[in-house]
């Protein structure tokens, strides 16, 4: 097996059925998506679906860098101004199916989830920032520097416009990833209705 790390590169749009794919297996033992989608069977097919909806929306409203040649991870930013998608910009990700495709009950979940992670968003940062929505790589392939790589063209951009960086991770590890490339840990608990911890993480801007 190769340990080759390739060079980040902007995800084409043809690439977001196998960007879902991976992505879908990276998050597929996530505490949080276990939760969500606790039917071992199904959690991957909703999970792919899920995540090539997100990836579209990313690359509809941010930006998405990916492996070079072959899809091996993805990392989807949401841009300074625009890190809330709004009602129509979920429609068009192709989101609307989602009680139906998801299961009411895990619908529920998530939105319960994500109204709470939306508070502690607006409230964490009210100013300019890059979020990261999405950052995943297919298990095969994670421990390998790719991850570390896929997050480098905005970081670097967010140091260069002097801005903070923002995300949720939901496993104790991400939490450590994130910590090595400047995050800090801004809130833990728990997610609502009996759900598993997850974390608020800020990178302070660099001047």
């Amino acid at each position: 097996m190769t340990t080759e790390v390739r060079q980040p590169v902007r995800l084409a749009k043809q690439q977001i059925p196998q960007a879902g794919e991976v992505l879908g297996r990276a998050f597929n033992t996530n505490p949080g998506f276990v939760w969500m989608f606790p039917d071992d069977e199904t959690r991957l097919s909703k999970l792919t679906w899920f995540m090539a909806r997100g990836v579209k929306a990313g690359d509809r409203t941010g930006e998405v860098y990916t492996t070079s040649d072959t899809v091996e991870g993805a990392a989807v930013w949401l841009p300074p101004g625009r890190t809330r998608l709004s009602p129509v910009q979920m429609s068009a990700a192709g989101f609307l199916p989602a009680p139906l495709r998801l299961g009411m009950g895990s619908f529920l979940r998530f939105m319960n989830a994500m109204n709470r992670f939306e508070h502690l968003h607006n409230e964490a940062m009210p100013g300019e920032h890059w979020y990261l929505m999405i950052l995943g790589v297919d298990p095969p392939r994670q421990g390998q520097g790719i991850g570390s790589a896929l997050l480098q063209p905005v970081l670097r951009k967010a140091d260069e416009g002097a801005l903070p960086c923002y995300l949720e991770p939901d496993k104790p590890e991400d939490v450590g990833f994130y910590q090595k490339h400047g995050f800090e840990v801004l809130v833990q608990e728990n997610m609502p209705k009996g759900g598993p911890p997850f974390w608020t993480m800020r990178r302070p801007e660099r001047a």
